[in-house]
């Protein structure tokens, strides 16, 4: 068996926050890889999710070096960060995504995709703070969903389940998995690409190899990294997620706000759709003409005269001072 290159794009989920290991963080995507061939050593893996990254930077950046590695499966995780940003567009995020699983599968890899949790639950926020962002990320998934559907992808619903509340699988920040919360993860995406005959190795083992972070460890996160990172969402995200809230004080439910997001998500996806057009073949008429009469009779040569050149005039060669116009060949989009 031929060995197997593995790719793993994303944010800081992919990245391996929370699953601290000797020479940085490790990750469910690189738990993972462990478990694809019965002979680890037949797969080759790399791991280019960067912490912060959104939809933008993992087709701007890591999609050119991740195609450059000739994968033979990707996994795409992302898209959490930019329901973090007051500058949120779920048109951005769906051409983003679309453009990025249509680069590797016309290589020829297999999509490993995640829809994702709402980072608003995960934080414990106040009802009118949680739910614009559960909305965004609620339209993240269904356009990860759809064009997971429409690549082929295998597709691992991470957004749902009982891990979302159980904290011994996540990290302090509660954001992120610690580390069994990472090989909780990597052990279903195995399950699914086994189904898929793409795992044939040992799931990864639910057992961590390093203790869980002390209480001490988890105050002096939320007071140092912890600190930043609220700080950096205080100057972004917070100004426009107290508009939301308001908005969503004022429409009581929160229904017609549902409705709408609803509406751009499907009219996102319809974008995609009318933006790739489908040559459809125009039938060409045959014009049926009467068989020739067999033999056909010779023409008959007529004799053209050539006259003499004028001794007054003298013939100079023409030289072609311009060139052709270039028509160009559209190629259809991909």
């Amino acid at each position: 068996m031929r060995t197997l290159r593995f790719v793993a794009l994303g944010d800081s989920l992919t990245e391996g926050v929370g699953d601290p290991a000797p020479g940085g963080p490790r990750g469910w995507a690189a738990l993972l890889a462990g478990g694809l061939r019965e002979d680890p050593g037949r797969v080759e893996f790399a791991n280019l999710a960067v912490s912060g990254a959104r939809v933008r930077d993992v087709l701007d950046r890591q999609t050119p070096a991740g195609l450059g590695l000739r994968p033979d499966l990707v996994s795409v995780a992302v898209g959490v960060n930019d329901t973090l940003r007051g500058s949120f567009d779920i048109h951005e995020v769906a051409v983003g995504l679309d453009r990025v699983y249509a680069a590797f599968t016309g290589q020829g890899a297999t999509l490993l995709t995640l829809c994702l949790p709402d980072p608003g639950a995960l934080l414990g926020l106040p009802a009118a703070l949680a739910r614009p962002l559960a909305r965004r990320q609620r339209a993240v998934n269904a356009v990860t969903h759809a064009l997971s559907d429409r690549y082929g992808a295998v597709h691992l619903h991470a957004h749902e389940g009982a891990w979302l509340t159980d904290r011994a699988l996540w990290s302090a920040d509660r954001l992120h998995p610690g580390e069994r919360g990472h090989r909780h993860l990597a052990a279903r995406c195995h399950a699914v690409l086994a189904r898929a005959g793409l795992a044939t190795g040992a799931p990864p083992s639910p057992d961590p190899e390093h203790p869980a972070p002390t209480r001490a460890a988890r105050l002096w996160w939320l007071a140092t990294a912890g600190t930043g990172w609220v700080a950096r969402r205080c100057t972004d995200l917070l100004p426009g997620l107290l508009r939301l809230a308001a908005e969503e004080v004022r429409h009581g439910t929160g229904a017609e706000l549902d409705a709408r997001a609803s509406a751009e998500t499907a009219g996102a996806l319809a974008a995609l759709s009318s933006s790739v057009p489908v040559p459809v073949p125009v039938p060409v008429p045959v014009l049926l003409l009467p068989p020739l009469p067999l033999p056909l009779p010779l023409p008959v040569p007529v004799p053209v005269p050539v006259p003499a050149p004028c001794p007054a005039v003298r013939r100079v060669p023409v030289r072609r001072t311009g060139t052709d116009p270039v028509h160009p060949i559209r190629s259809p989009a991909p």
